[in-house]
């Protein structure tokens, strides 16, 4: 379980692509204080730590997952926002956070508001039902309080403001029109809507 509270930027040094493909992040933990088995959310992605050494810690990622997450996210040199498991008894700063990505959004627009940036987002029918103005939401890793949301036919844009903290201590100060980025919706809507799909039975 995580917090959507970044700890390091890492970056993606190698690639190896046998049966998994396993991925060998550069970060500035102390790896000396990470367990082999531990989990680490590499974008918003739950992964678990399979080798480490000074600097670095490789982790395997499955079909399944590079075929869920943003396109070109794993890819040598891709920077990655980095946070570790919550501790029992740690502060929970952002939102509860699962690591399991629900879907994709394309970045629509990137302008300045004041020293944040406003960043615009789409998403299709399967996650628009789970955002709502003053929501949270998890982008690539990162919680945020949703701003705005408007529903056009089959899709939805929905916006959030970054402040300049946030934009220097992840990877979502440099996001740009076009971009993918993974999305999880907030736990809480998420049994929401299992409760109501059964009340409605």
């Amino acid at each position: 379980m995580f917090t959507g509270i970044i700890s390091d930027i890492g970056a993606i040094e190698s690639i190896e692509r046998t049966g998994d493909t396993r991925i060998v992040v550069r970060t500035a933990y102390d790896t000396t204080t990470i367990d082999l088995g531990a989990s680490i959310a590499c974008s918003g992605v739950c992964l678990t730590v399979v080798d480490k050494g000074s600097g670095w810690f490789a982790v395997d990622v499955s079909g399944e997952t590079i075929a869920c997450t943003a396109q070109g996210q794993w890819t040598e040199g891709k920077r990655l926002n980095l946070e570790r498991a919550m501790a029992l008894g740690d502060e929970l700063g952002g939102h509860i956070v699962t690591g399991h990505v629900d879907g994709i959004a394309a970045v629509i627009g990137v302008c300045a508001d004041g020293d944040s940036k406003r960043i615009g987002f789409r998403v299709g029918t399967e996650i628009a039902p789970f955002l709502a103005t003053k929501g949270s939401v998890t982008i690539d890793g990162v919680s945020l309080t949703v701003n705005a949301v408007k529903d056009d036919g089959n899709t939805t844009d929905f916006a959030v403001n970054i402040i300049p903290h946030t934009q220097a201590m992840t990877t979502l100060g440099a996001l740009d029109a076009g971009q993918a980025v993974n999305i999880e919706i907030d736990v809480l809507a998420r049994y929401l809507q299992r409760m109501e799909h059964y009340r409605a039975k």
